[in-house]
């Protein structure tokens, strides 16, 4: 390798020396300073060396984003000083301690101080003691760490979420202060308080997505007034609404008080919101109604879906139907009909009293009410025991009876292993020369009180479906017969009483001094 070649691997060699360093940050300068400062001694930050000539310059790298910038000076700051204007044992840092304290410290309790352990890059002040100076010195380095986990904060594009703020509580003083300063409906010194669904209208409220510069308009949808007896009336929301204070008596009313606010978010399947919906109710207030109770609630909706209610959450609410599906496949998760009221169903009667006309038509099995239903069937002797087997056990369960049933009334159907399988039993009656048919679909349900004694929540443990045939003697052509058939559903509560517990009596070991009862024993 000639001379010009090695000159070019060295500018090559000193190249990377520099980005490395660059990267790592500056290089710390370590500081002596005497015992007695009570303040650390500055740090200066010497700027890396470019091997580059001074005719050739570097266009400046794009920066990825703000860094995060640390809320504590690691370099004021002394987590060991816990005595006011006292020398601390072992703390290096404690402005309060003399060199002769330093003499006699063994080590530095807390050699380094840190910020924010979640950056990427944070500083870390480092102290130690240096005995052979005399008089004692301390050692002080400010350097720049490094965080080796990948899931480091390297760029703050939401800076609150640094640190908690305590949000300052609203109440009479200073209600009016934060309404004003809030983003939301406008407000004037009458308390006017205007509604608009416009989206370009220049007091609209809008909801701002975070990490986006779009900002979604709040369509008012509804608002309904509730007077002092109940009763509800809608208001245009196109109108001003102000809050009027009215005094009948010794009792004061005041109208148009927010007493429950329902927001509806629409979002996409990215998460970004791109509907806000609101609903108020308003109502009259007197005051022998403080203090006033408010409702707030948020629902959101996933864009072209249709949302399916639940039946509980957790436990089953008396009255609304069973969650149920099957399992097409093992390892598969339950398939559940997109109509909740049709996941488990019995036959409904029906005046004429007919089976074959009211084929297809159920009714839902709803938590809690035990329920029978039945209808008529005539045989005659055209109509063969099988077909008829057949069509009378399709009608008891109906199409697509499930194979399991959600414990919980949220339960989610990947949760396989928490459904409880549906025990499905055939009684039959082996009569020689008889026909076998199901004239009887009985199903139970046993359900527990499952977890705070305070607020049970319904579990259901056990679902058997009983199909109960019994034997007709075979019909001659000509002759005809009636078969009533049923079903039936009930609920069991399974729950184990509760017992009473009382704590054990305390052992009383109680020992005398032997001369106790001297002299009279």
């Amino acid at each position: 390798m000639g001379p010009r070649g090695l000159l070019h691997l060295l500018l090559v060699l000193l190249d990377c020396w520099a980005s490395v360093s660059a990267q790592a940050g500056a290089t710390p300068v370590v500081t002596m300073e005497d015992l007695n400062s009570t303040e650390p001694a500055p740090t200066t930050l010497r700027p890396a060396l470019s091997p580059r000539p001074p005719e050739t310059s570097r266009a400046p790298r794009p920066s990825s984003g703000p860094r995060p910038t640390p809320v504590t000076d690691v370099a004021a700051l002394c987590v060991c000083d816990l005595s006011p204007e006292k020398c601390d044992v072992n703390c290096c840092c404690d402005p309060d301690c003399s060199s002769t304290d330093f003499s006699i410290f063994s080590a530095c309790s807390i050699p380094v101080v840190m910020g924010d352990s979640q950056f990427c890059s944070q500083k870390a002040a480092i102290y130690s003691l240096n005995f052979t100076a005399d008089p004692p010195q301390r050692i002080f380095k400010l350097v720049e760490q490094i965080n080796p986990s990948i899931f480091c904060i390297h760029i703050t594009n939401y800076k609150p979420a640094l640190s908690f703020i305590n949000p300052e509580v609203p109440d009479e003083n200073n209600f009016d202060k934060l309404m004003k300063t809030s983003d939301g409906f406008s407000l004037n010194a009458e308390s006017d308080a205007s509604f608009t669904d416009k989206p370009d209208a220049p007091n609209s409220a809008k909801y701002e997505v975070p990490n986006s510069g779009t900002k979604v308009p709040i369509t008012v949808q509804s608002i309904v007034f509730r007077s002092l007896n109940k009763t509800l009336t809608r208001l245009e929301y196109t109108d001003v609404l102000r809050q009027v204070l009215v005094e009948t008596g010794q009792v004061q009313v005041c109208t148009n008080v927010v007493l429950e606010v329902k927001y509806s978010l629409t979002y996409t399947d990215a998460g970004e919101v791109v509907q806000a919906d609101l609903s108020l109710l308003l109502g009259a207030v007197s005051s022998a109604m403080v203090p006033l109770q408010q409702k707030f609630e948020i629902y959101f909706i996933q864009q072209n879906t249709k949302p399916v209610p639940l039946s509980g959450n957790p436990g089953y609410v008396v009255g609304l139907p069973l969650a149920a599906g099957f399992q097409p496949q093992k390892g598969s998760g339950i398939i559940q009909s997109t109509n909740r009221y049709g996941q488990l169903t019995i036959l409904r009667s029906t005046t004429e009293q007919d089976c074959l006309a009211a084929e297809g038509i159920r009714t839902p099995v709803l938590f809690g009410y035990s329920m029978q239903s039945g209808c008529k069937l005539r045989l005659t002797g055209a109509v063969t025991c099988r077909l008829v087997a057949q069509k009378v056990k399709s009608l008891l369960k109906g199409q697509g009876f499930p194979d399991y049933v959600a414990p919980f009334g949220n339960s989610r159907a990947q949760d396989v292993l928490d459904w409880v399988p549906v025990h499905f039993i055939t009684q039959t009656s082996h009569v020689k020369d008889s026909c076998q048919l199901p004239v009887a679909l009985a199903i139970e349900v046993k359900w527990t009180k499952y977890g705070s004694l305070l607020n049970p929540q319904a579990k259901i443990v056990n679902v058997t479906a009983n199909l109960i045939s019994s034997s007709f003697p075979e019909t001659s052509s000509g002759n005809e017969r009636t078969i009533l058939i049923s079903t039936a559903v009930t609920f069991v509560d399974v729950s184990a009483p509760a017992e009473a517990g009382f704590r054990a009596r305390p052992a009383i070991n109680a020992r005398l001094p032997f001369n106790f009862f001297f002299p009279f024993v």
